[in-house]
C-alpha cells in the first residue's frame, strides 16, 4: 500500500465515520462499482477504527473523564448516600442502556457482509438516511439532556444504532442524532450522546476483530504506512466531530440529506445499468 493511498483511506474513514453519510455504505459502493480491493486488509481496518475512537476520546475528554470517575465511585458505598445523582453518572448509565442493543449485531455479522454486496439495497438505505436527515431538520428544538432523558428515549436511540450497524447505507450518526431529536433531545446533547455511544460500539468492533487481524499474514514493513493512515483518520475525525456539532446546533442537516438522496439514487440507477 502506498503512502498516499493510506492517507486517502484514513481521510475517508475519519470523515464518513462521523458525518451522517454512512461509512459502510460508501465503502460498499467503492468495492462494488470501482473494484477498490486495496484496502490494507483487516488490520488496517481495525487501526483506522481505533484512530476514530481516539478522536472521540479527545473531543469528549472532559465527559469521558467525569464518567470514569463516577464509575469508580460506584464501588464506594458512600457514593449512594447522596439523593442527587451526578449528571456524569446518569450519562454513563444512559450510554450503557443505549449500547445494549448492539449485542444483537454480533449474531448477524454474516448478514451484514452479504448486504454490503447488494448495491440496490444500499441505494435504498442511503435514500432512507437522507429522508430521516431531512425530517430531523423540521423538528422543533428539544430540551432533554442527561438529567431528563429517559431509559425509553435512549433505548430508541440504541435501537437505531443497532440498525445502522447491521445495514450498510444507514448512517450511525445520522440515525442516532435524528432519533434523539425526535425524542426531544437538546441538540448539543443529541450529538454528545450519539458520539459517546460510538465509544463502546467502535471498541467492541475493534476487540471483536483484533485477534483475526493480527493472526492473518501481514507484511510488517508497511506498518509505518498504516500508522500514518491512523493519524490522518484521527485528525480528520476530530475536525469532522467539530463540524457536525456546529451543523446540528445550527439546525442544518439539509445538505447531508440531499447528498445521501443523490448518492442513493445514483447507486440505484447504477445497480440496474451495471447488473
Amino acid at each position: 500500500m502506498s503512502v498516499w493511498w493510506a492517507m486517502f483511506l484514513g481521510f475517508v474513514q475519519g470523515v464518513t465515520e462521523f458525518l451522517p453519510v454512512s461509512s459502510s455504505g460508501h465503502l460498499a459502493i467503492f468495492q462494488n462499482f470501482f473494484s477498490m480491493s486495496e484496502t490494507g486488509g483487516l488490520l488496517f481496518e481495525v487501526l483506522l477504527h481505533f484512530a476514530t475512537l481516539i478522536a472521540v476520546c479527545i473531543f469528549f475528554w472532559n465527559d469521558i473523564k467525569a464518567m470514569f470517575i463516577e464509575f469508580t465511585k460506584l464501588f464506594n458505598p458512600q457514593s449512594y448516600r447522596s439523593v442527587r445523582v451526578p449528571p456524569a453518572r446518569r450519562l454513563l448509565f444512559l450510554i450503557i442502556v443505549a449500547s445494549l442493543p448492539l449485542i444483537v449485531v454480533a449474531f448477524f455479522s454474516g448478514t451484514v457482509e452479504n448486504l454490503s454486496t447488494e448495491s440496490l439495497f444500499i441505494g435504498i438505505a442511503l435514500m432512507a438516511t437522507g429522508g430521516i436527515l431531512w425530517l430531523s431538520d423540521t423538528l422543533p428544538k428539544g430540551n432533554k439532556d442527561e438529567k431528563s432523558a429517559t431509559v425509553i428515549d435512549v433505548l430508541f436511540v440504541g435501537l437505531m444504532q443497532m440498525l445502522a450497524a447491521m445495514i450498510p447505507g444507514f448512517s450511525r450518526s445520522g440515525f442516532t442524532i435524528s432519533t434523539g431529536l425526535f425524542r426531544g433531545f437538546d441538540r448539543k446533547f443529541a450529538v454528545k450522546l450519539s458520539f459517546l455511544m460510538s465509544v463502546p460500539a467502535i471498541l467492541g468492533a475493534t476487540v471483536f476483530k483484533v485477534k483475526d487481524a493480527f493472526s492473518a499474514d501481514f507484511d510488517w514493513s508497511v506498518f509505518p504506512v498504516y500508522i500514518l493512515g491512523m493519524v490522518v483518520a484521527a485528525v480528520t475525525g476530530y475536525f469532522a466531530l467539530c463540524f457536525i456539532r456546529y451543523l446540528v446546533v445550527k439546525s442544518s442537516f439539509r445538505g447531508f440529506s440531499y447528498y445521501c438522496l443523490m448518492v442513493g439514487a445514483a447507486t440505484l440507477i447504477a445497480s440496474f445499468i451495471i447488473t
